[in-house]
């Protein structure tokens, strides 16, 4: 079809004003159409992401890294207690990054020093790897070990860690190569016995085994979209030499190892007062790599973990602050979901120890403190948005009113 002489057309494609949506007009009668600039947007994107790829250099420099004391600071902001796991966590971490700075043609290589935690359930091990991780702006993946088998079992294998790190980064393999990876659970894959077996441990020895290359450093071929349902898929190698691995777990029971190694009865006149019974609470504070090995962690994976840190069981003032405090406590969080309606909340200081001994009582911890305010706003947060109340107080006798129509009560009795 011939060429109105008079209409406009597109100096990409070709096509006149008549055929597409949008024709805009540029200088000395040059035109693009909307389908021919969306296209040119579309590869304009492509080529920067390549571009920003192309250098392995992390995004910051020495200068502007958070030094070991902002860091603690940040992670104080959003973290109750802790203070010596996060001195411990903000120098490692530092120490890490200043590694990925160092000049590629230095003599002295600096080897990478992954981190493990040990503490109870709910004190914050997860929140403190994930608060790191965002304030330094890097890739970050939380992985459970309770999943992982020896490769060839049923399970997922141990790649899958990266998989989760690549997908949280949208497969950019360079940023993800500078990530932090946090294990979970990692005490359930301990040895289940001393003795060598004639059957295999396939989720817990072959899963550490199977770990010791990534957590040293190795390049690994990673499943995109997991290796299990997508058996043919093309692999995507990744160098693990500057993954941060941070593992934690909770290790029920290896305070009665600890205390085995400590009150070592000595019979005569020369005991040693030192050697006297310390409270089973603060003997995590004594943890070293003995006792690991003693819970059931190979030797060989505990010297690729050779920062060991432990968190305290959380005291009742810490759950009291943990309450209020932190810049995402959870009275801050309602505060802002009433505001949202138009209503001024606010928590009586009776109602907050009635819920923190509650969470004592309960033995919930951390996790619990929310699950017991939940339960006591869940009424009110129906209510108000219907209602034309423009402050509502949350005291203790309307807490105890709620909780006791809930089922927490039922708690009570079982414990």
């Amino acid at each position: 079809m011939a060429k109105k002489k008079d209409e406009l057309h597109c100096s990409f494609c070709g096509r006149g004003q008549s055929e597409v949506e949008l024709l805009m007009p540029g200088i000395e009668g040059v035109c693009i159409c909307n389908e021919c600039a969306e296209r040119a947007d579309e590869l304009a994107r492509e080529y920067l992401k390549q571009a920003s790829n192309s250098g392995s250099e992390p995004k910051f420099d020495l200068k502007s890294l958070p030094k070991p004391a902002e860091i603690k600071a940040h992670l104080d902001e959003y973290v109750i207690g802790q203070d010596d796991a996060k001195k411990y966590l903000s120098v490692a971490v530092y120490n890490h990054y200043k590694r990925l700075l160092q000049p590629q043609d230095d003599d002295v290589d600096i080897e990478k020093s992954n981190i493990i935690i040990v503490g109870p359930t709910g004190t914050g091990k997860t929140l403190l790897a994930k608060t790191i991780a965002k304030f330094l702006k890097v890739p970050f993946a939380i992985v459970d070990a309770t999943v992982l088998t020896q490769a060839g079992y049923v399970g997922e294998d141990i790649e899958s860690l990266l998989t989760r790190l690549l997908q949280a980064c949208d497969y950019d393999v360079k940023e993800a190569e500078r990530g932090i990876v946090f294990i979970d659970e990692i005490d359930k894959i301990g040895r289940k016995g001393d003795n060598p077996s004639i059957t295999r441990d396939v989720s817990g020895e072959g899963v550490q085994q199977g770990l010791l290359k990534l957590l040293e450093g190795s390049i690994v071929n990673v499943p995109p979209q997991g290796g299990r349902k997508h058996p043919e898929q093309k692999m995507i190698p990744v160098d693990t030499k500057n993954i941060l691995f941070v593992c934690g777990g909770a290790f029920e029971g290896i305070e009665r190892k600890i205390a085995q190694r400590l009150n070592t009865h000595v019979v005569g006149y020369g005991t040693d007062s030192k050697m006297r019974r310390i409270e089973s609470s603060k003997l995590l504070h004594f943890v070293t790599p003995q006792d690991l090995r003693s819970y059931g962690l190979i030797p060989e994976i505990i010297g690729r973990l050779p920062i060991l840190t432990n968190l305290e069981p959380l005291k009742r003032e810490d759950l009291r602050r943990i309450l209020t405090e932190p810049k995402n406590a959870i009275v801050r969080q309602y505060e802002k979901l009433m505001a949202m309606d138009g209503v001024k909340f606010s928590v009586a200081d009776d109602a907050l120890d009635y819920i923190v001994d509650k969470a004592i009582e309960y033995k919930l911890g951390a996790r619990g403190l929310r699950s017991i305010f939940e339960t006591i706003m869940m009424e009110a947060m129906y209510k108000i948005p219907s209602s034309r109340k423009k402050t509502f107080v949350l005291d203790k006798a309307y807490a105890a009113e709620q909780l006791e129509k809930s089922n927490f009560e039922v708690l009570k009795d079982v414990n």
